[in-house]
């Protein structure tokens, strides 16, 4: 796996800590909390806060928000690893026609262009998550699926978003606000909802992209 880039006022520690939150981040498609980092390095909490904070202090790793869970993330002085997903805002796609998933139609050529950039908004900070499970099964969006989510904080009913539960734990469901509670709704008949006075709410589905 490529390593953050080389530099000589880090220490080997803060190194190999930003080398886990980048393979982290890219696994899980969230930020590790400071305990399974400390967890990782066999180290107590303290010991991560303080180099966390010097990295922070560095440029190297940003803050979401105060008292945010997850909320530290690799900034651009940090380096990126490749694989990470990204939306190119040039490619193009040619669109060659139409074709019936019912009864047949005439073969045609009619060629245009679909520009990626026009499936996002403008100005969006858009990124993508593999997803793992069946929960979302009857939106259309299976296993092994990348979705494109749109990094915000807040949802309308019926908006799937990517939430973080009490627990710290991410899921993707349909989002509802039902007075002092919100639901998280799968799309999936034989499984339940989950219910939670409080949910994070990390950025709103866009689109779904499958590889056959």
């Amino acid at each position: 796996m490529p390593k953050v880039p080389p530099n000589p006022a880090l220490t080997k520690r803060q190194r190999q800590i930003l080398d886990y939150y980048q393979a982290y981040v890219i696994e899980h498609g969230i930020s590790p909390t400071l305990e399974e980092v400390a967890q990782h390095f066999e180290v107590n909490k303290v010991t991560i806060f303080g180099h966390v904070a010097e990295l922070e202090r560095k440029g190297l790793l940003s803050r979401a928000g105060k008292r945010v869970s997850r909320g530290l993330q690799l900034t651009d002085l940090a380096g990126q690893d490749p694989r990470t997903p990204a939306v190119s805002a040039t490619l193009s796609i040619p669109i060659l026609g139409k074709i019936a998933a019912g009864m047949p139609i005439e073969a045609l050529e009619d060629r245009e262009e679909l520009e990626l950039a026009d499936l996002i908004p403008s100005g969006a900070d858009v990124y993508a998550l593999r997803v793992r499970g069946q929960s979302m099964i009857e939106d259309g969006i299976k296993d092994g699926d990348l979705v494109l989510v749109e990094r915000r904080s807040d949802a309308r009913n019926g908006e799937t978003v990517v939430a973080i539960l009490p627990g710290e734990e991410a899921t993707l469901k349909r989002f509802y606000r039902e007075g002092a509670r919100i639901r998280l709704q799968p799309a999936n008949s034989a499984m339940e909802p989950i219910y939670a006075t409080a949910v994070e709410v990390r950025g709103v589905v866009l689109g779904v992209i499958r590889r056959f």
